[in-house]
């Protein structure tokens, strides 16, 4: 028996594609036991930036134990909360002059869904570990909010704010001013600064691990190798806009802020899935690390698109991933179950 391990990339709205594919899986799972959810099959959901989210309503939990949300459930969040998160009025727009003086978004309305979905609920009660990215910009650290951790005093959050500090993507939303439980305040940035594809992060808390222990199971693996791991990475699709000499050597301060944020974030979600596939090419089985990602047609190279055209071409483009890959789902689910039994 495996860890089972689900990464997932940040990538704004287009998590609407991740929230897509986990239907699917999802879907799979309810065929096999109709009272399935996918966290009852995966022991570690890492996620970053707006996939935070889903890692939270995918573990969040009812009164019973049980997970509140449905993967559809997810999906359905993006598609009817999305363009609110991201709607920019007019006042604003004039006085950050875009997003050059201020913060692009308000967090008024973010905060507010933040609050209405999770409540109070915190970290340490998630149904499955849980491991979340943010950047602190006071202590000048890189920060992993996991559920293995909120045994040390300190550690636990709540899961709103933990998910409001993984989104809060410089000029695009204001830092994110949180507690923790015991009301130590910290001050985060979006964690996809440092791992916009949390592969590796996900890698190292796995191997932190006693799966047997935490989820009561004996024939888990404790602190696992990557022979022992079934990875599932998930990304959002990207969209590499180039960038030409003749346009960047002049460029200052200003003109690189969007460019270094897009340059960052892919390189890292390509870097991340190289070592990981690298590490899994020495295991007897290489095929237990599955990456997933849908090649993007004609959708904008901005993450905060959530124009009606955007959000179409974002799901046609999932859809026709799905459609080419139904044999690889139908693997990743039999594998899933196979290594839950």
């Amino acid at each position: 028996m495996k860890a089972n391990i689900l990464s997932l990339d940040s990538g704004g709205i287009r998590a609407i594609a991740t929230a897509k594919i986990l239907v699917e899986i999802e879907n799979r799972l309810i065929d096999h036991n109709d009272r399935s959810r996918l966290t009852d099959y995966f022991d570690l959901v890492a996620a970053t930036g707006m996939s935070a989210i889903i890692a939270a309503m995918l573990t969040l939990p009812d009164q019973n134990g049980r997970p509140i949300y449905k993967a559809q459930d997810i999906l359905n969040f993006f598609l009817n909360e999305g363009t609110k998160i991201f709607d920019v009025s007019l006042w604003k727009k004039l006085s950050s002059i875009g997003g050059l003086t201020d913060e692009k978004y308000s967090a008024t309305y973010l905060d507010k869904v933040l609050n209405q979905y999770f409540d109070s609920a915190m970290l340490a009660n998630t149904t499955t570990a849980v491991m979340i990215t943010a950047y602190d910009i006071r202590n000048r650290a890189a920060r992993i909010f996991a559920t293995t951790d909120t045994r040390i005093e300190g550690r636990n959050f709540q899961i709103k704010d933990i998910c409001r500090a993984s989104m809060a993507t410089p000029s695009y939303f204001e830092p994110a001013k949180i507690k923790s439980a015991t009301d130590t305040p910290y001050t985060f940035i979006d964690g996809g600064l440092f791992a916009a594809n949390p592969g590796m992060t996900a890698y190292a808390e796995a191997r932190r691990i006693n799966f047997a222990e935490y989820t009561d199971n004996e024939y888990k693996p404790v602190n696992p190798g990557a022979e022992s791991m079934f990875f599932i990475s998930i990304g959002t699709g990207q969209v590499k806009k180039p960038y030409y000499y003749e346009d960047a050597k002049d460029w200052g301060n200003i003109q690189w802020l969007k460019p270094i944020i897009d340059i960052t974030n892919t390189s890292n979600i390509e870097t991340n899935h190289f070592i990981l596939n690298e590490i899994f090419k020495t295991c007897s089985v290489p095929d237990d690390y599955i990456r997933m990602s849908p090649e993007l047609v004609q959708v904008s190279s901005h993450f905060d698109d959530t124009s009606e055209s955007n959000i179409k071409a974002i799901l046609d483009s999932s859809d026709i991933f799905i459609s080419q890959h139904k044999e690889l789902l139908d693997n990743v689910a039999n594998k899933l179950i196979s290594f839950s039994k």
